[in-house]
């Protein structure tokens, strides 16, 4: 009996850690994959909300400036919203057209949305172009449509805010029937990325 016990024993061991293993291993092998069709994804976002640029050059934060920033954000309001990454847009000859932020909300329905914003020198917010979302089909899934986005394409605001009783003014969006959960965390996060881009522009990570 104390056998075939130890044998089980070694048995459910071996077992065990040969899945282990191969887990390991085909973890190694799809993160490198998934890592570049992340990084595809984010550039094709970028050049979707600044058509303009001709290059984009990332904004290292040190660990100081980015804890400070964090800190920043949560404290004006946005504490569910996160800045992940900073580019600079450039031009042709290098000079910078303006920035584009990579956002990332906890307010969706489904769980995390993450989507880049564009804004301009000027405060021109370009668009947006989500990365990730799984709000639910025919409803929260339509903040991924056209004409949800484009409503905060070309406009220059301090901020936004949604309703349901048409919009009337550049600071309004019309909310999605049936998903004021994803309307508020699209606006929230939206508004983050205008935060962001004036902290910046600023001279706050100097």
């Amino acid at each position: 009996m104390k056998n075939t016990i130890v044998k089980d024993t070694i048995a459910i061991t071996l077992i065990t850690l040969a899945a282990g293993l191969a887990l390991g291993f085909v973890q190694d092998i799809t993160a490198v994959p998934i890592a570049e069709q992340q990084k595809k994804a984010k550039e094709e976002a970028y050049a979707a909300v600044f058509e303009d640029a001709a290059s984009f050059g990332q904004v290292e934060l040190t660990e100081e400036q980015a804890e400070t920033m964090d800190s920043a954000l949560a404290a004006d309001g946005f504490g569910a919203q996160d800045i992940d990454e900073v580019m600079e847009a450039q031009d042709g000859s290098g000079n910078v057209l303006g920035y584009a932020f990579t956002v990332t909300t906890s307010e969706g329905y489904g769980g995390d949305i993450q989507f880049a914003v564009g804004v301009q020198s000027d405060g021109t917010l370009n668009g947006i172009s989500i990365l990730s979302i799984g709000e639910t089909a025919g409803l929260g899934m339509r903040a991924t449509t056209d004409d949800f986005k484009n409503q905060f394409k070309n406009k220059q605001v301090e901020s936004f805010e949604y309703t349901k009783n048409g919009a009337a003014a550049d600071n309004q969006i019309d909310a999605l029937s049936g998903a004021t959960v994803t309307t508020n965390a699209m606006t929230n996060g939206v508004n983050a990325g205008l935060w962001a881009f004036r902290y910046v522009e600023g001279g706050n990570l100097e």
